[in-house]
């Protein structure tokens, strides 16, 4: 059982435990680490000593044995590296969505395996239904105000048929409810909202630290060429944004594009955001790979409406989508989710 010291992944143990698992407990630690070449930036994250000691009293409240398990090799190499790369390539990258895939369920499923367990456990909104032949089905959580299945959209049949959701049935009161019943003191915690390894939610600072070249100022254009501003480097942008550009002008403009290799940016109006499809690469399906006409939906953000849409195009590597009315969203970087009603289909990073 992954335990994070919140109240979600606590309740989940506590769950499997009265469903009368052998239960193992264990906190990831991903970063913040004494020895790493940035500690500078350690601060209150997900992986903390204060996080692995509240996980470790409800580990003992439940009387299960519980570990601390060194990923930060891991997770530097497969999520912060891949995160100031892609934002250097003049992307916006999903960096807890490539956790859940390498670290979170991939790399702990290898120490599962070492502790010679059955199943992997989180705390995460999302509901798994088995058929009796095996198939593993990806829905979304129950409360939807809290659903996180588009954080696991990347998981294949591989890592779904060994894992186990056991709050996805549950609204989050009842979670808080059921941790005070049980006597716990992280009832009350509050949720974790930052990107773990960002200090304040800074992500300019963080990528220019380690991507200097990302704070070279460099020009503006908009859809017609035209130079019309420049920019203070492009770690400070995202596609969509609209303040912090410098630039007069009659009519708002938005950045709709990030060129990371010539170092520019290219603006334009509000209507220039809505796209009519996207291709997407590092393709993973939960089952078989949907073929070229089936309606899904898609969702570009954890916590965004999926757009109705179609498939034009899929394979193993990677898809191609149709909305069936233009779309504003579409962010080089981030992950594309698809639906089948509440079931998740598969995942890619958008092109």
């Amino acid at each position: 059982m992954a335990m994070s010291g919140g109240v979600d992944s606590s309740v989940a143990a506590a769950l499997l435990v009265e469903q009368g698992y052998e239960v193992i407990g264990v906190t990831m630690k991903l970063w913040a680490g004494e020895d790493d070449p940035f500690a500078a930036h350690r601060f209150g994250g997900c992986c903390t000593v204060g996080s692995s000691e509240d996980a470790r009293r409800v580990a003992h409240l439940l009387d299960i044995p519980y570990y601390v398990l060194n990923l930060q090799d891991e997770f530097h190499a497969r999520v912060v590296d891949d995160f100031v790369a892609q934002y250097s390539d003049g992307k916006t990258p999903n960096p807890c969505a490539r956790c859940n895939e390498f670290i979170k369920f991939r790399a702990f499923l290898e120490r599962a395996d070492e502790l010679d367990c059955q199943f992997i456990a989180t705390g995460h909104y999302a509901r798994i239904e088995r058929d009796a032949d095996g198939t593993t089905h990806l829905r979304r959580g129950h409360d939807t105000r809290k659903d996180q299945s588009y954080v696991l959209g990347m998981l294949t049949q591989h890592e779904l048929r060994r894992v186990l959701l056991p709050i996805g049935e549950m609204e989050k009161p009842l979670v808080r409810e059921r941790a005070a019943k049980l006597g716990m003191a992280v009832a009350t915690k509050p949720d974790s909202q930052e990107i773990c390894f960002v200090e304040d939610d800074d992500y300019a600072k963080f990528v220019i630290d380690r991507a200097p070249q990302m704070a070279l100022p460099g020009p503006i254009f908009d859809e017609n060429g035209v130079k019309v501003g420049n920019h203070n480097g492009l770690a400070r942008y995202t596609v969509g944004q609209r303040k912090g550009l410098g630039i007069a002008s009659a009519n708002p403009l938005f950045v709709t594009k990030i060129d990371g290799p010539n170092n520019t940016l290219i603006v334009g109006s509000r209507e220039k955001l809505a796209h009519d499809g996207f291709g997407a690469t590092r393709a993973t399906w939960t089952q078989t790979i949907p073929r070229a006409g089936q309606k899904v939906a898609a969702q570009l953000r954890a916590h965004s409406v999926a757009h109705a849409a179609q498939i034009v195009a899929a394979d193993a590597n990677g898809f191609e989508i149709q909305f069936e009315a233009p779309s504003q969203g579409v962010t080089p970087g981030q992950m594309a989710v698809l639906y089948d009603g509440d079931e998740v289909v598969g995942a890619g990073t958008i092109e």
